[in-house]
């Protein structure tokens, strides 16, 4: 069975992520860093559905931290998929960005990236087969005002990612990012009304987590092994 890290997997993705990767017949770790509670309860859900799961609690700009927990798990068995979808939002208008904002967001999405994947890529490499998935943003793409902290983060790892990609392919490793656009969440709910998303989005709809984690799930598949170095946008038609 094929060992999978979730990062941020209690989040909206990140739980329809970790649902369709242990449907999928992977062990399934949930990472958080404050809702510990909600991961829990997500692996205790999906036990009673006979999958296999557990949490798992560091902070993903904490190198030593992540170092020590992620080396640990992999001393228990490799772990041969990993999902880097933590991030957060701090937007401000970047005249106004302190930076405290600008910092705080590339900390968590782009060196959070580093910090988590770095332990676990030579584990990967010795067993010849690995999927390293990073969950970005349109916004990483087209850019977006009052979120160039957030665009400047999320285009960073198009960048790395498509690098690392060529590092590993002849290890039988894929890297590539999944670019969502307006996904339904609570956040998106607060920033969103109904006719603000049929005039943005060509599909008149907020996309749903579950197609993020179809295309997730995909990628971190067998039958992906050939695509690599990518950036999938799913966005309704946006760009």
């Amino acid at each position: 069975m094929k060992r999978a890290l979730v990062t941020g997997g209690s989040g909206a993705i990140g739980d329809a992520i970790c649902r369709r990767l242990a449907a999928d017949g992977m062990h399934v770790i949930v990472h958080a860093n404050r809702n510990l509670d909600s991961a829990g309860e997500l692996c205790e859900e999906l036990i009673r559905q006979g999958y296999s799961a557990q949490a798992v609690r560091f902070d993903v700009t904490d190198l030593a931290e992540c170092e020590s927990t992620l080396e640990a798990l992999a001393e228990e068995a490799p772990i041969q998929v990993v999902i880097n979808n933590a991030g957060i939002h701090d937007d401000a208008v970047f005249p106004g960005m302190n930076p405290q904002q600008w910092h705080g967001v590339i900390d968590v999405s782009l060196n959070g990236f580093f910090n988590v994947t770095k332990p676990l890529v030579m584990p990967m490499i010795r067993t010849r087969w690995g999927r390293i998935v990073n969950i970005t943003s349109i916004a990483g793409i087209t850019g977006n005002r009052g979120q160039t902290n957030y665009a400047a983060a999320k285009g960073a790892l198009h960048a790395a990612g498509k690098s690392l990609a060529l590092e590993l392919a002849s290890r039988g490793i894929t890297v590539n990012s999944v670019a969502p656009g307006i996904i339904e969440s609570p956040m998106i709910a607060k920033a969103f009304d109904r006719e603000s998303i049929s005039r943005l989005v060509p599909m008149k709809r907020a996309g749903r987590p579950e197609e993020v984690a179809g295309l997730v799930g995909y990628l971190a598949s067998e039958e992906a092994a050939y695509v690599t170095g990518q950036v999938i946008s799913i966005n309704g038609g946006m760009i």
